[in-house]
């Protein structure tokens, strides 16, 4: 069931030192991506089917495609390592174990936008991933690697690392490029038609961490081993982290399209100390809950997620067993989420301050049938009428918990009537 597109070289010790790295040959991508136009590669990556492993699920290459072309401008690449969605820590592991397959994706993917500059955006928390992936930076540019002369051809690559002050709302990549450009870390208004981002108004490329390491793999071998995995509609692999009441948590590396059950039986090892699966929320906190039912039927891939309900996120499993309160859950969600929202939008910042107060209510024992359909009124307000997707998602999250376990809401009513 597991396989080693990224995470291939994470078990080697040392392999974060440029010299362990070496020895078991480290950007072996680059002598072939030299060999190919900076389209050329770009067609292998649309070819390949990648698509942006943060949690949206956007085609990787398509949106390469929308840079300019002939644009006197600077171009940038900017990884999105603010990895703050409660669940999920796969990004970190490349930190941790294989920079230097990052320091290589970003160099075939700078080639393949035109970008000589790139900048890796690090979650604040993150300081010991920070000073690894720095180390490594440094490493490659005192061998040449990057810098001027990119192991000794004619193009220029500089990295930089930019650490978050630990605000959720800049992993929405607007906002990342707002905190990055020195203000506050508020989402933009999305353009009507397609286009690129804007860093400084240059033109600007944002993928995540998993994404831009997933690059090499297909500049060496080919978009026909990448879509060797997965389905046809969600092809090749990524980074699945479980946590939770279970055996084996971790990150896994897997091809999409293997069912949620077996992932969690066969890898995870199944429940802890005997215990029942209440639900799983699949892809990070801010996914549509799963009931237990709902995970024997759940597949690993885009498609199938959105056909029982739900999203692939993250990959971020976080796995509930029966002796959970949902409404728990929910409380400690929303209060995440109401800390984190950053206020731009009046639907965002009220809507959740709301549910938390109400959700606070009934926990109190104070709570009526009532407050579960205010909640449900909020969500409603929350969905599709904010700049960015951040209340929608938390929609998402408390309106599948409300919705499938009415009962546990209501066991904390003082007065049922």
């Amino acid at each position: 069931m597991l396989v080693n597109v990224v995470s291939k070289k994470f078990d080697i010790p040392d392999y974060h030192t440029l010299e362990v790295a070496l020895k078991n040959n480290a950007y072996s991508s680059i002598p072939k991506l030299f060999t190919m136009k900076p389209e050329e590669v770009t067609q292998e990556v649309v070819n390949s089917g990648l698509r942006g492993k943060g949690g949206g699920g956007a085609a990787c290459g398509p949106k390469w495609q929308l840079m300019p072309k002939d644009d006197p401008r600077p171009a940038y690449l900017i990884v999105n390592g603010d990895e703050s969605e409660p669940g999920t820590f796969k990004d970190r592991q490349i930190f941790q174990y294989d920079p230097h397959l990052l320091i290589e994706g970003i160099i075939c993917s700078c080639y393949a936008i035109n970008a000589h500059d790139a900048y890796i955006y690090i979650r604040g928390e993150y300081k010991f991933f920070s000073d690894r992936v720095e180390n490594a930076i440094q490493e490659a540019l005192e061998a040449g690697i990057i810098g001027d002369k990119v192991m000794g051809h004619d193009y220029r690559v500089n990295i930089a690392v930019h650490r978050g002050a630990g605000a959720y709302i800049c992993g929405e990549k607007s906002a990342l490029i707002e905190s990055l450009e020195g203000k506050r870390g508020h989402p933009r208004l999305k353009p009507h038609g397609k286009e690129c981002e804007w860093f400084f108004d240059n033109p600007a490329t944002v993928n995540n961490v998993e994404t831009i390491a997933t690059v090499p793999f297909i500049v060496e071998n080919g978009y026909e081993a990448y879509t060797a995995y997965g389905t046809k509609t969600s092809p090749g692999t990524m980074l699945f982290a479980m946590s939770g009441p279970v055996k084996n948590p971790g990150v896994y590396e897997l091809a999409f399209g293997n069912k949620m059950i077996d992932f969690l039986n066969e890898v995870g090892g199944g429940m802890k100390d005997g215990k029942k699966l209440k639900a799983i929320i699949p892809g990070g906190s801010s996914c549509p809950i799963l009931t237990a039912e709902e995970v024997q039927e759940a597949v690993l891939d885009y498609e199938s997620m959105w056909d029982i309900g739900s999203t692939l996120g993250t990959g971020g499993m976080i796995v509930i067993d029966e002796d959970t309160s949902m409404v728990d859950v929910a409380k400690n969600l929303i209060e995440f989420y109401h800390h984190e929202s950053c206020g731009q939008c009046t639907p965002c910042r009220e809507g959740c301050g709301w549910i938390d107060n109400i959700l606070s209510k009934i926990l109190a024992g104070d709570g009526s049938q009532k407050d579960l359909e205010t909640i449900l009124d909020v969500c409603s307000t929350m969905n599709g009428k904010t700049v960015c997707v951040f209340a929608p998602a938390v929609k998402d999250i408390i309106q599948s918990i409300v919705k499938k376990f009415p009962h546990e809401f209501v066991a904390h009513f003082k007065n049922q009537n």
